[in-house]
């Protein structure tokens, strides 16, 4: 059993010495200071982020994404072809972000993780997991723009997403994990993220992960799991009935077990947890499981966010003992 992150961890931090990555942004803003400065600030924020991970003792950790405004403007910056529009709602959250527009026929235009990633290996000891938002995702929070259809704009989106990950691999990435929410708020249009997984996946050697969240995977579970994907990452908060659901993951894939509430900052219990990871393994045994919170980590304090994957650790350490 690997305890691991979603994705996101907040970027305030609490420590009284610690990096001012809001104040560096509003001193750029007003020409304080340049871009070279503000980029050492977010540097050195990246790895206070990943230090509290390694902290916290989780063995396969992020940059953090403490430079991304959200996952859907970070990439679609660094897309050529991309404007940005008016504010929209993530999900059901209280966030928002500005929804991308093609305003061309898209094209990758090099590496837009290859940084962070780069300073998250410089930076951690322990395995450093890069994170891609879907295809389809990105594809469904963009508007349609310049597109005749939405299927052409997610298919163009998985060809160049596959050579972000193409290049994550060249740089020495184990694992890749590909978020692909909106999925389970579109499971009518499942064909879609079928044929997109193919393309985004495409050439790739390492391990490779599709993760959901928000909702549960009812109604196209068995098709959900036959995704060329090798790590299958589910809400099991707000996704409760994912428990059942699991037992037919084919025996050759693994589960990412999204068992700590990443949207409260209530403290699980050891026992919670190890009961969580009890039920799980009646369909998943523990050499295929992968725990972490429900979704990314962004909605919490920072302290709260550390002391949470603390306690996650805690009770996958504990559940070792009692169900091996």
């Amino acid at each position: 059993m690997i305890t691991t992150v979603v994705g996101n961890y907040p970027k305030l931090s609490t420590r009284p010495q610690a990096p001012s990555l809001r104040r560096a942004i509003s001193q750029f803003d007003t020409g304080q200071i340049t871009r070279e400065e503000l980029s050492a600030v977010a540097n050195e924020a990246t790895r206070e982020a990943i230090r509290e991970q390694m902290e916290a003792g989780v063995d396969l950790v992020t940059d953090g994404q403490i430079r991304w405004d959200d996952g859907q403007t970070y990439f679609a910056q660094g897309i050529k072809g991309f404007t940005a529009g008016g504010l929209l709602r993530y999900f059901d959250t209280n966030t928002y972000f500005r929804q991308p527009i093609p305003q061309e026929r898209l094209e990758w235009s090099g590496p837009i993780t290859m940084k962070d990633f780069r300073l998250a290996q410089e930076t951690s000891t322990r395995p450093v997991k890069p994170v891609i938002i879907g295809p389809f995702t990105l594809g469904y929070l963009s508007q349609q723009g310049c597109y005749h259809d939405r299927a052409t704009l997610v298919l163009d989106l998985a060809h160049i997403l596959n050579q972000e990950a193409l290049a994550l691999q060249e740089a020495g990435a184990t694992i890749i994990q590909f978020d692909e929410p909106a999925i389970l708020r579109h499971k009518q249009d499942f064909s879609l993220l079928q044929e997109a997984s193919v393309v985004v996946t495409q050439g790739l050697q390492l391990k490779t992960a599709i993760y959901t969240w928000f909702r549960d995977i009812s109604d196209i579970h068995r098709q959900f799991f036959r995704l060329p994907f090798q790590v299958f990452g589910l809400d099991f908060i707000m996704g409760k009935a994912n428990y059942d659901l699991i037992r037919d993951l084919p025996s050759d894939r693994e589960l990412g077990a999204g068992i700590l509430d990443a949207r409260n900052t209530r403290m699980e219990t050891v026992d919670e947890l190890v009961e969580s990871i009890r039920r799980i393994s009646r369909h998943v045994s523990l050499d295929r499981l992968y725990v972490n919170p429900s979704a990314g980590l962004e909605f919490l304090p920072r302290d709260t966010a550390q002391a949470k994957l603390a306690r996650l650790v805690q009770g996958a350490k504990k559940a070792q003992e009692v169900l091996k």
